[in-house]
């Protein structure tokens, strides 16, 4: 990963991050160098057997020679030792500290606020914690400890020259100096390479988890052919962009066997040109040519780890990137807990804005009392789910207050927070499992009997005994297994579970197929009794019911009040609530009367 801007200071930070990564480097580079030292025992050997034992003036010594390649042969299998011995603790640390960095990467984008998750494509956040970092465990395992060993080996080769005939010396080092100095060069050209190969990876695997994700949709609008083409064309993007960067890797590998066979031919032909002249013995250049097969074997191999490497490289910087957004949602941990009881509201002043977008919300202020029950209802774009969020510290206002439990929000802690406020979206998610898998999500410690019970109290005991296992029924991956309203009453059930002081609830009734309509309406007033509730109402009917209706309009709050109150002052929730009186009695649905975020 040599070459290019800020190569250590990426590597520091790589290493603060997963400290396994350099637990027992110092002992892994000292076997690294020691097995390399070994190997520089086999040339220093064939030039004594040579000019020692060979063309001695008695004669061969075979008792010199045999004693000689003994202790060649227990160099190299010592040598092999401690290079295996490293390439092992190389391999262990990797596989540890990029376990480690994976997980550090995963609890990071869990921390980050809905916003900023929202925002990325879920593909390239995925590229991010699988592929970007398996490139860098490719590397770690086997390229690294290549790239360590080879450059002792480089140095000791080096130097070992040097004290044998230091004019050869200088021809090896000049070789060397103006290869290294073309690989620098064209390291920058991979890089560049490798960074595009990693964009293109994570376009195809965002493109093809929403063509998956949105199947039924692609499907019901016959977009098969317009989806494929889409995954295609990013397929054949990153195809393109692998193979001109595999083309680059092989040019500079292609190279590297360049240089070996320039720079033996020219050892050769100044050795015999001027070696006579230098007194230098025919055992020396043999020597010498030795030295230079052991330099070029690790320059061969570090040229083919150069390219390995810029991969590795360009997951890490992807990686640390995530690592490098700013948690915009703190979790103050030595914040403060929410008081006991019923959880009342205060809302000051609050403003928001999506990034550098236009202001949402506009100096809302409300006060909302324990145990009341609100219902926030606005036309598409009124700010009302982007108020609930607020509620519930998912994002945090640009600017104001939110108080809860008379605490100011950003100063509770979210394990008292998450306890004690409960959230339920339009689009109740569940996960890969049982239904009770998914409503431990409210209360991990949950029993069964617990679960049977949360249904239960929602009256929806009788939904349950129609599954075919009841609670322990599989509701297959993203809940396909169940229609979207039984999806909703998992996610009330969860909310249920977890006995919130204070209920946040993106009401999803209007995609309900009716037989499930009265079930859902029954649980949401079922959960809602006895707590504070804040309702996003889609439907009015859910407004009737509440003991105050807030309305929302361009981000403002306009109207605060009963129902009642509001259809006779004639405002803003009496034009919405004409409008959906019209649409329900015809039996369709304005546009106004479809009150969704």
């Amino acid at each position: 990963m040599a070459g290019g801007d800020g190569t250590t200071t990426t590597l520091r930070r790589a290493f603060a991050v997963a400290p396994a990564l350099a637990r027992g480097l110092g002992l892994t580079l000292a076997l690294a160098v020691a097995g390399t030292a070994l190997q520089v025992v086999v040339p220093v050997t064939v030039q004594q057997i040579i000019d020692t034992e060979l063309l001695a003036s008695g004669g061969v010594d075979t008792t010199g020679v045999l004693m000689r390649g003994g202790v060649a042969l227990a160099a190299v299998v010592l040598a092999a030792f401690a290079r295996r011995t490293s390439l092992a603790r190389l391999a262990r640390s990797a596989a540890t500290g990029l376990s480690d960095l994976r997980v550090t990467v995963f609890d990071h984008l869990h921390r980050l606020s809905a916003l900023h998750v929202q925002g990325e494509r879920r593909g390239a956040l995925v590229a991010r914690v699988t592929s970007d970092i398996e490139t860098m465990q490719a590397f770690m395992e086997w390229g690294g400890v290549g790239l360590i060993l080879g450059t002792a080996q480089v140095l000791l080769a080096m130097a070992v020259m040097v004290i044998y005939r230091w004019q050869l010396a200088v021809v090896v080092f000049v070789g060397v100096v103006i290869y290294a100095v073309m690989l620098i060069w064209f390291q920058r050209i991979l890089r560049a390479a490798h960074d595009r190969v990693r964009r293109r990876v994570a376009d195809s695997m965002a493109a093809i988890g929403e063509a998956t994700s949105g199947l039924a949709t692609v499907r019901a609008f016959g977009m098969e052919q317009a989806t494929l083409a889409k995954v295609r064309g990013r397929l054949e993007d990153q195809f393109r962009a692998e193979y001109s960067t595999a083309a680059l890797g092989a040019a500079l590998f292609s190279s590297a066997e360049v240089f070996s066979g320039v720079l033996t031919a020219g050892v050769v032909a100044v050795g015999i040109g001027y070696g006579p002249a230098w007194g230098m013995s025919a055992g020396v250049l043999v020597a010498f040519l030795f030295l230079v097969n052991l330099l070029v074997e690790p320059v061969q191999m570090l040229v083919e780890t150069v390219n390995q490497a810029q991969s590795a490289g360009a997951g890490l910087r992807k990686v640390l990137g995530v690592l490098d957004v700013a948690i915009d949602v703190p979790d103050p941990l030595d914040g403060d807990e929410l008081p006991d009881g019923a959880l009342d509201l205060s809302v000051v002043d609050v403003r928001f804005r999506y990034g550098d977008g236009p202001e949402v919300l506009h100096g809302v202020t409300v006060d909302i009392p324990a145990g009341r029950r609100v219902a926030v209802v606005g036309e598409t774009g009124s700010g009302k789910t982007t108020f609930a969020k607020l509620l519930t510290r998912l994002m945090d206002p640009t600017s104001g207050s939110i108080l809860v439990g008379g605490r100011p929000i950003e100063t509770v802690r979210f394990a008292s927070l998450r306890s004690r406020v409960a959230y339920v979206p339009q689009e109740g998610f569940l996960f890969a499992g049982t239904v009770a898998d998914n409503v431990r999500y409210g209360r991990p410690e949950a029993t069964d009997d617990e679960i049977a019970g949360a249904f239960a109290l929602l009256d929806l005991g009788g939904w349950i005994d129609t599954l075919p296992v009841g609670i322990h029924t599989e509701v297959g991956e993203r809940g396909s297994n169940l229609s979207a309203g039984e999806r909703q009453l998992v996610a009330l059930a969860r909310a249920a579970i977890a006995d919130p002081d204070l209920l946040v609830l993106d009401e999803a009734t209007s995609a309900v197929d009716p037989a499930l309509e009265v079930g859902l309406r029954n649980a949401i007033e079922r959960l809602s009794d006895g707590r504070t509730s804040v309702t996003i109402a889609h439907r009015l009917s859910t407004a009737e019911a509440a003991d105050e209706v807030l309305v929302f309009a361009d981000g403002r709050l306009v109207e605060r009040g009963p129902h009642g109150e509001l259809v006779v002052a004639g405002g803003v929730y009496a034009a919405l609530y004409r409008d959906w009186e019209g649409a329900t009695s015809t039996g369709s649905r304005s546009r106004r009367g479809d009150l969704r975020p």
